[in-house]
This record gives structure tokens, sequence and C-alpha cells, in this order.
């Protein structure tokens, strides 16, 4: 039996949306009378709030139970939460002893009841995945980082062969309008500059008639609102109206993460991933034609199985074609239960490999290209938390560079800049004019 915790630490893996489920997790244990445990200290309670997006993640997260044990053999309340716990379920408590309680990402607004529950000797598991209805029961949103996530969107309905989000997240979802409207203006209140909307497919979006074009709208109307992003996007559910609030929303930041995953159609269409190579380039076409100084970003995976090298180099055919600002890249992670785990013509993996570090040295070739592009550049970056030397601070600007200057400016304060030099992963900038709240 455990006793009743009074402090807490949360462990987030994966994707924004763990970041902000961890955040909300945070804010609901906070509310009901639990302390962050400081820095360097035990907590009565560990939460680990998994990603199962990626081969051996529930290995990983047993792992990480166990390197929980203390050295004088006592150890944390643990809480296994998000898609290993969904994915798991009940299957956790018997593959190890020393986790508490299992919650999956739809039902982590119950935490606190299973907690009281595990401090009397019981091992509570709860996978449900009703209507969004934890958010009613969350508390209001406390302070705010500069840059704050906001959950639009759960869930997926496409299906795509290798990814287990549908069986993790369940059916897509949107939150009412209402409720998103003000959860922004709390963010805002609580200190936020910039607000990144999220979804698993935010794009689709949709609550009585209106979509995510003017869902965006409407916040960029918010007081105090500086920026608003959004990701990520599904390239099927690119609205021409969402495209058209690139060029017309001036707090709309210039950047897109627009997965497309392979350059291969045959390998698309293995994927289920319902477009096409041209169908993609035509909509990144649009989308520079709205908003020409527009930074692209994607996903990629190699090694889906029966790719062959020629259908790998069409991939790097569209990197090129696209010329990334930013990607994310793969090699293919078997996931139990989906339909390309089952599939012959695995590929193996030093080819794999291979394909990734070839993919890898493309997409920085153009990454670095899209920074020198920006150096000279008079902009403004939203200054987020202080970097490695004396004086120095970091932020992001409009295109999601990392950028550091040396500046007195707080966080949360955009500073008016000259981008000066490029890296392969951030920009330096010195200030320019009057630094301004």
């Amino acid at each position: 039996m455990q006793s009743t915790p009074k402090t807490f630490r949360i462990k987030s893996f994966g994707c924004q949306m763990n970041v902000y489920d961890g955040e909300r997790i945070s804010e609901l244990l906070t509310d009901r009378g639990l302390a962050a445990a400081p820095d360097g200290a035990d907590a009565d309670l560990v939460v680990l709030n998994t990603c199962h997006i990626r081969e051996k993640a529930a290995d990983k997260a047993y792992s990480d139970v166990g390197r929980l044990k203390r050295d004088d053999g006592s150890r944390p309340m643990i809480a296994l939460a998000g898609c290993v716990a969904q994915a798991e379920g009940a299957e956790a408590k018997r593959r190890s002893s020393m986790i508490d309680i299992v919650v999956g990402p739809q039902s982590y607004h119950r935490l606190p009841e299973m907690i009281a529950e595990a401090a009397g000797g019981a091992r509570p598991v709860d996978t449900d995945m009703p209507a969004i209805s934890k958010f009613d029961a969350l508390p209001k949103r406390g302070r705010a980082n500069p840059s704050a996530f906001l959950t639009v969107q759960e869930g997926c309905d496409k299906f795509c062969t290798y990814c287990v989000v549908p069986y993790t997240r369940g059916a897509e979802i949107s939150r009412p309008w209402a409720d998103i409207v003000a959860e922004a203006h709390l963010l805002i209140d609580s200190g936020a500059r910039e607000i990144i909307l999220l979804g698993q497919n935010v794009n689709a979006w949709e609550y009585d008639g209106r979509g995510l074009a003017e869902l965006i709208r409407a916040i960029v109307r918010i007081d105090g609102l500086e920026r608003i992003r959004y990701t990520t996007s599904h390239p099927v559910n690119m609205s021409d109206s969402l495209i058209a609030a690139h060029g017309d929303v001036d707090k709309l930041m210039p950047y897109l993460h627009l997965p497309v995953q392979s350059g291969s159609d045959r390998v698309l269409n293995a994927m289920n991933r319902s477009h096409s190579v041209e169908s993609y380039l035509r909509t990144i076409e649009k989308v520079r034609a709205t908003r020409p100084d527009i930074a692209i970003s994607g996903d990629f995976i190699v090694g889906f199985p029966g790719e062959t090298e020629a259908e790998f180099e069409e991939t790097l055919q569209i990197v090129d074609a696209v010329r990334y600002a930013a990607a994310y890249s793969f090699k293919y992670s078997p996931r139990p239960g989906t339909p390309a785990a089952m599939m012959e013509d695995q590929i193996e993996r030093e080819v794999m490999e291979d394909r990734l570090a070839r993919l890898h040295s493309r997409i920085a070739t153009h990454q670095l290209a899209f920074n020198r592009s920006t150096v000279g550049l008079d902009t403004r970056i939203l200054v987020e938390r202080p970097g490695k030397r004396h004086g120095q601070m970091i932020g992001r600007s409009p295109w999601l560079q990392s950028v550091h200057a040396q500046t007195t400016a707080a966080p949360g304060t955009m500073i008016d800049v000259t981008m000066t030099a490029a890296g392969a992963n951030s920009m330096a900038a010195a200030i320019r004019q009057k630094e301004a709240a």
C-alpha cells in the first residue's frame, strides 16, 4: 500500500500533445493540493506520460519504471499515463508490479480519484475513450509560458497503416468553439504571447460548420496575443480557407508543418496516406503563392515495408522539390496491431539506417540554406528563456528558428532584431532599435 502523495513529478515523452497533457496533469494535481517536487528531490508520485509512436516504446516505458526504484529499496507511487498506458491497459500491471496506476490520454482527468484508490491499496486502470469530457473536469489554466500549447482536436480517422494513434487516441474529436476561445483567453491573461493550436490532425478541426481558419481568425482578435501557430496538419485537410489565412492573418506565423512521409506514390498508397505526391506538391505551391516567405517542415519514414531504392530516391527528390526549412525523419518502426507490421518485405535495419543518414544529410542541406536566406532580415523574436552564455536569451523567429541574442529582455518580451548569422539548427541576431514589450 502506498501513502497519499504530497509531491509529484511528471515526465512527458514524445509529441507536443503529450507536452500539453503533461501541463494539464500538473495543473490538475496542483489544484488538488499536491506540489511539484523541487529539482533534485524525490517525488512521492511520478507520472510517466508515455509515447507509443516508436518501436519498443512499451519496453522503454517499463525500463523507466524500473529506474524509479531508490537505493534504499523504496519507490514513489507510479502512474503510467499516455499512449503506452492506453495500448497496454491492465497488461501493464502484470508486466510490472511497481506500477500503481494505468491511465490513458482520454482519462487523465480521473488521476486524483485514482491516486486515492492507489493509496488505499488498489491498482486502478482507466483506458476508456469517452468524448472529450476530460477538458470539462480540468482546472482553469495557471501561469502560462510565453509560447503556450492549446489542444483543439484529438484522435485520428485516417488509419495510416503504420500508425497506432487511432487506437491509442481514438477517433477524431473536435473541442467546442467556445471552450477553445475561453482557454485561449485564460492563456493570454496568464502570460502567453503566442498560442500553438494542437491536434493529431489539427486542420481537421471543425465545429458547427466552422473550420480551423475561422477559429484562428477569432483567437487572433484577443488582446495581448502576438502570434498564433498550429500543428500537426494532414495534407488532405489543408482547405483553401486555411491556406488563405496564411496570406491575410498577420499574426499567423509563416510556418507550416505538413508531413508527407514518402516521395513515392506506391509507398504512400501502401501507407494509406490518402494523398499523392502531386496533390501534396500542389498544396505546397498554393501555400507558397499565398505566403512566399513561409517555412515548410515535414515528416518522413524511410524503410517502409517493400520500399525500393528507387522509391527512396523519390523521397530525396521531393525533399529537393520542397526545400524544407526543417523536417523530422525516422526509420520505419513496426507497431503491434497495425497493418504494416504484418506486411511482407520488411526492410533490413542496415538498409534503413543508410537511407536515414542520406535523408538527414539532404534535409540538413536545405535547412541550412533556409537559415542562411534569413541572414540580414529585420524581424521580431519572442524571448522564451536564458541562453548558455551570460546575458544571452533564446527566442523564436516567425519561422520557428531558435534565435540567440544578447539582451536584457525578459521571457515573454517581443524584441526587434536583425538576423546576423546562420547555423544548422539556430540563428544569431543583434538587437535592432529599442527593445519593446
